[in-house]
C-alpha cells in the first residue's frame, strides 16, 4: 500500500520528536532517535521509507545540509578564528592527514592492495557535519571547544575533496599501468578536485555579495531570515546544477555575512535559524537512518573493522598532534578528535563515486565473471564504507557530547534531565 507523502512527513515528525525527546533519559543525543526512526521506517524492517520515497526526498537531505553549512558559516568570525590562532589550521591538516596514513598503512599490511587502500585511506577524512552541529545546538554548547569543532568539520570537508581527488588519480594511474594501457586522463582527475573547490569559494561569495547588499535593506529578523531561506534553496540548487559543494558554497555565504553584518543582524538570523533547525534535524537523519541498511553490517568483516580503529586512531591522533604544534589551549587538545568521527553522506558519494570511475579499470581478476581489479575495488569500497558510516553516525554523536560535557561546554547529562 502506497502512503500518502504528507502523512509520513507527519508520523516522522511526530514519532522523531518524542523518540529524540526521551534520548536523553539513556544519556544519548536526539539524533540518535532519529536515526533509529529511520533504520524502522526504512528497507531494514518496515520499508515504509523505500529507495524510491528517499530519493523523491532527497531534497530534504540538500536543504538540511545547506543549513547546516551556513550555521557553521555563522559560526566563523575571523576574530574568534584568530584568537583560535594558527592551531586550527594545524588540527584540521594533521587529522585529516593522519587518518589518510593511518589507513593506509593499516589496509596496505592488510590487503596489500595498494589502488584498494588508497582509496580507503582518501575517503577517511571526509566527515559529517551534521552529526557535530546537530549535538552542539541540542545542547547549546559554547567555548573554545565549539568553536573549533566548528571550524574543523567546516574546513575538513574541503581538505578531504582534494586529498580524494589526487589519491584516486594515482589509484586510477596504477590500475591502467597494471593493465597496460596509458591513462591520458590523469592530469583531469588531479585538477577536478581543485575545481570544485574553487568554483564553491566563488560561488559562495557571489550569492554572499548580493544576500548582503539585500539584507542591508531589511529592519525585521523574520523578513531577513526569509531571505537566508531562499538564498539557501538557490545555492543548493545551483550546486546540484554545478556539480559543486554545497557545504563549501553556502558556509562562505555564512562566514561573508557575520564578518560583514553587525552582531545584532547575526544574532537574529541565529535565533530565527535555531527555530527551524530542530525540525530539519529530524527530517534529516530519519532519511540518513533510512539509508543504513542494517543487512550490511555482516560485510563489515575484518577490513571495515581495521578501518574503523584505523580511521578513528588517525583523526584523534592526529588532531592532537596538531593541537600540540599549534600550542592551543589544553581543552582543545584533549576533546577535539572525539567530536569529528562522524561519517556519513559525503563518504558514501566518494564510494559511489570509485565505484562509477573504476569500473572496468586494472587487469581481469575474476575469469568467471569477467571482473576487473577496478570493479572488485568499487564493490569493496561501496559496501565496507556503508557499512562503517553505521558505526561513525551512531559513535559520533555520542563521543561528541562525551567531549564537550568533559569540556565544560555543556552541563553535565544529570543536570541535563532535571532542567
Amino acid at each position: 500500500m502506497t502512503y500518502p507523502i504528507l502523512l509520513i512527513l507527519g508520523i516522522i515528525i511526530l514519532t522523531g520528536f518524542y523518540l529524540g525527546r526521551n534520548m536523553r533519559y539513556i544519556k544519548l543525543p536526539s539524533i540518535i532517535g532519529y536515526m533509529l526512526l529511520g533504520v524502522v521506517m526504512g528497507s531494514s524492517v518496515l520499508n515504509v521509507l523505500d529507495h524510491q520515497l528517499i530519493d523523491n526526498l532527497d531534497f530534504i537531505s540538500s536543504i538540511a545540509l545547506g543549513f547546516v553549512a551556513f550555521s557553521i558559516g555563522l559560526e566563523l568570525k575571523f576574530t574568534h578564528l584568530k584568537k583560535l590562532g594558527k592551531g586550527i589550521i594545524y588540527i584540521i591538516f594533521m587529522e585529516s592527514f593522519g587518518a589518510f596514513i593511518l589507513v593506509f598503512i593499516s589496509l596496505q599490511l592488510f590487503t596489500g592492495d595498494t589502488p584498494l587502500s588508497l582509496l580507503f585511506a582518501a575517503i577517511a577524512p571526509a566527515s559529517a557535519p551534521a552529526g557535530t552541529v546537530a549535538v552542539i545546538r541540542e545542547y547549546q554548547a559554547k567555548g573554545v571547544l565549539t568553536k573549533a569543532l566548528y571550524a574543523v568539520v567546516g574546513f575538513d570537508d574541503g581538505l578531504g575533496i582534494i586529498i580524494f581527488g589526487f589519491a584516486s588519480a594515482f589509484a586510477q594511474g596504477m590500475l591502467s599501468k597494471e593493465a597496460g594501457n596509458i591513462d591520458a586522463g590523469i592530469m583531469a582527475t588531479l585538477l577536478r578536485p581543485l575545481l570544485e573547490i574553487g568554483l564553491s569559494v566563488i560561488c559562495g561569495g557571489a550569492i554572499a555579495f548580493i544576500c548582503v547588499l539585500l539584507i542591508r535593506k531589511l529592519k525585521v529578523s523574520s523578513e531577513v531570515f526569509i531571505l537566508i531561506f531562499g538564498f539557501i534553496f538557490v545555492s543548493c540548487g545551483i550546486c546540484e546544477m554545478l556539480h559543486l559543494s554545497i557545504i563549501l558554497t553556502i558556509m562562505v555565504i555564512g562566514m561573508v555575512i557575520v564578518n560583514t553584518q553587525g552582531s545584532n543582524i547575526v544574532a537574529k538570523i541565529q535565533n530565527e535559524l535555531g527555530q527551524a533547525m530542530p525540525l530539519l534535524f529530524i527530517l534529516f537523519f530519519t532519511l540518513a537512518g533510512a539509508n543504513l541498511h542494517i543487512a550490511t553490517l555482516p560485510a563489515l568483516g575484518l577490513l571495515g573493522i581495521i578501518y574503523v580503529l584505523a580511521r578513528s586512531a588517525g583523526l584523534i591522533f592526529g588532531s592532537r598532534l596538531g593541537a600540540v604544534m599549534g600550542h592551543v589551549q589544553p581543552v582543545i587538545k584533549k576533546y577535539v578528535g572525539l567530536g569529528i568521527l562522524s561519517q556519513a553522506g559525503v563518504a558514501i558519494g566518494l564510494s559511489l563515486l570509485v565505484k562509477h570511475d573504476f569500473a572496468g579499470l586494472g587487469k581481469i581478476v575474476d575469469t568467471t565473471t569477467k571482473s576487473a581489479h577496478g570493479d572488485i575495488i568499487g564493490i569493496t569500497v561501496i559496501t565496507t564504507v556503508t557499512a562503517t558510516c553505521i558505526v561513525f553516525e551512531i559513535i559520533g554523536p555520542i563521543l561528541t557530547r562525551i567531549a564537550l560535557e568533559k569540556a565544560g561546554e555543556i552541563k553535565p547529562a544529570n543536570q541535563q534531565q532535571n532542567n
